[in-house]
């Protein structure tokens, strides 16, 4: 079997082609670099494998990606390799794309390494160089000297085959301990994250962060000293850069609090809203960076304490930075300035959440899956502390294998009466906000549609999820009629991680979505937006056609340890990221309403 590339890969790929046009001729190619890096920051950034996105004929609608490259990336996705790609990028060594991994090589140094000492190939390529540094021949060539040859042998350490991104909740967990460090600082006014990581994208790529100060060396020589740091790479009058654990670069830049909004604008992106931002200033005689706007008549510089200021004298209102994608927010943002329809979204926001529909408790319920690891009266503590007035216990099925349906059915009467018992008890449990467990439970969705759990078994249960584990390679007309013909049952209510992507890890089943859309809306089923970390599942960018649609979508945690309730966050940055509201999630309803959605 073909193996597809992952969105990484091909954004390396991506990144090689603008590189060996930026070495033939940067001036001459101007415009192929910049759609090239457009097109790789594109796809490295999508929440769905591109090859997810050619199946469906969505490619070409990805903001940065053009009817060409599309073409070329098809050819991948259908041959395995593109004639286009082969061609450009047999003009270079294979080395110089090595050697651009390390930290701080570019296209033009990797070249000038490559042809100066005769490094060729690229499996060798960096164990040669480390050579030719250690005989000190990359100090003596021109432009070079003993500094960059210290700086690029200290880098050649730091390059990782395959890098992946970031995990959203490593890099917050990384941000959110620099950031309180940073905070101990006098001269650090305020601090936020910057990019992928402040728009809340699935994965990150490194972590920056911006810094508002009066005092920028005394902030950046505070950045520096972080103690978990493995070392300094730079640090310069207004910006710095370390490396921490897992060779994660974190880059910090500072400015003075009059100008700290638009630093905040143009550093949080992405690279394609400030580019159509930028476009429609200069439409309107102004120039945007980091330091405010330029009237071009006048040439004068106005700086902006706030984003909100910032995008109020573009005559917009404060664009969230999840929707910052070029994907019709800046026109949004145009339209609910002027007080017209449509304009932004008022987006879910986590203080709307009054229940998490997916946790697995300790309850054995004997199924092959795991097991949570808490018990349901941790669980439901933990669910009035979160402020919840509702949970669902959502163990996974019983197995079937050494289970008749008679002892099937056991099972599920067990954990009913158990639930039952819960529920019952709450008074005395002295709960603020927490009111009810549901009695769920998650099922295979097995290969032809069936469900593994027997009909008198659903008796016993308030509703159920539905979700596919197994046969991940199925045809799309396969999979998509085997979730159509499982949700056929009147009890299967809720689709959990429904494209079964995990991150880094396994790309989505292929579905046809629009009839799994339009299937959902006509029966009244159910959605969910997988809150678990590793899977952030319906993708942002399918969450987006669900909400033009107006289908329905739920959220859970996938929890099975305590600590995986606080979770409920993520899956709420994904549905942020898909333009929903609360009147899209039915988790923000009250116990009442959702009684009449899921019952």
């Amino acid at each position: 079997m073909r193996k597809i590339p992952t969105n990484t890969e091909l954004a390396e790929i991506l990144r090689d082609v603008a590189a060996a046009y930026k070495i033939a001729s940067e001036d001459k190619n101007k415009f192929r670099i910049v759609a090239y890096e457009r097109a790789a920051d594109a796809v490295e950034h999508l929440s769905s494998e591109a090859k997810d996105l050619w199946d469906e004929g969505k490619l070409i609608e990805v903001s940065g990606i053009g009817p060409s490259i599309a073409s070329h990336l098809g050819e991948v996705f259908a041959k395995g390799r593109s004639s286009h790609f082969d061609e450009i990028l047999a003009t270079l060594p294979p080395a110089v794309f090595e050697l651009m991994k390390i930290p701080g090589v570019g296209a033009k140094t990797a070249y000038k390494l490559s042809t100066s000492l005769g490094i060729k190939a690229s499996k060798t390529a960096l164990a040669k160089l480390k050579i030719a540094i250690q005989e000190g021949k990359v100090a003596k060539l021109e432009g070079f000297g003993e500094l960059s040859e210290e700086n690029i042998e200290k880098s050649i350490g730091e390059v990782k085959k395959g890098k992946k991104r970031l995990l959203l909740p490593y890099a917050s967990s990384i941000a959110d301990q620099i950031i309180s460090w940073l905070k101990t600082s006098k001269a650090v006014l305020e601090v936020y994250p910057l990019g992928s990581l402040r728009r809340r994208a699935s994965t990150v790529g490194d972590i920056d962060l911006a810094i508002s100060t009066k005092r920028p060396g005394v902030a950046l020589d505070h950045f520096v000293a972080y103690p978990k740091k493995i070392r300094k790479i730079e640090e310069g009058p207004e910006s710095a850069s370390i490396l921490v654990s897992g060779n994660v670069q974190v880059d910090a830049m500072t400015q003075p609090p009059d100008s700290f909004g638009a630093l905040l604008q143009h550093f949080t992106g992405s690279k394609h809203h400030n580019i159509a931002l930028r476009e429609y200033a200069l439409k309107n005689k102004m120039s945007l960076n980091e330091k405010g706007i330029k009237d071009l008549k006048t040439k004068k510089l106005k700086k902006y304490k706030t984003e909100e200021e910032f995008y109020k004298a573009l005559g917009m209102d404060l664009i969230p930075p999840e929707i910052r994608e070029d994907i019709g927010e800046i026109q949004a943002a145009q339209r609910s300035a002027q007080g017209k329809l449509p304009g932004l979204p008022m987006l879910v926001d986590i203080r709307d959440i009054k229940g998490d529909l997916q946790i697995h408790s300790d309850f054995n319920i004997e199924t092959s899956h795991d097991l949570g690891q808490s018990s349901m009266k941790e669980i439901v503590t933990k669910a009035d502390e979160l402020g919840y007035e509702y949970i669902a216990f959502t163990e996974h099925n019983p197995s079937q294998s050494g289970h008749n349906d008679a002892q099937i059915i056991d099972i599920l009467k067990a954990k009913a009466e158990a639930i039952d018992k819960l529920n019952y008890s709450l008074v005395k449990y002295n709960m603020k906000n927490f009111k009810k467990a549901f009695n769920s439970l998650e099922i295979d969705i097995l290969p032809d549609g069936r469900l593994p759990v027997p009909e008198k078994g659903f008796d016993y249960l308030d509703f159920a999820l539905g979700s596919i584990h197994s046969s991940f390679k199925q045809s799309k007309s396969d999979m998509t009629a085997r979730v159509l013909n499982a949700f056929k049952h009147p009890k299967l209510k809720i689709f959990a991680h429904p494209s079964t992507r995990i991150l880094n890890r396994r790309e989505g089943v292929e579905l046809d979505w629009p009839a799994i859309f339009d299937y959902f809306i006509k029966e009244n089923k159910i959605i969910e937006i997988n809150a678990n970390p590793a899977r952030l599942d319906l993708p942002d960018i399918l969450v987006r056609d669900a909400v033009k649609l107006g289908v329905k979508m739920s959220l859970g945690t996938d929890a099975h340890y305590l600590i995986g309730m606080d979770n409920m966050q993520f899956g709420v940055f994904v549905a942020r990221r898909g333009w929903a509201t609360r009147e899209d999630i039915i988790n923000s309803m009250s116990l009442k309403d959702i009684q009449n959605v899921l019952l």
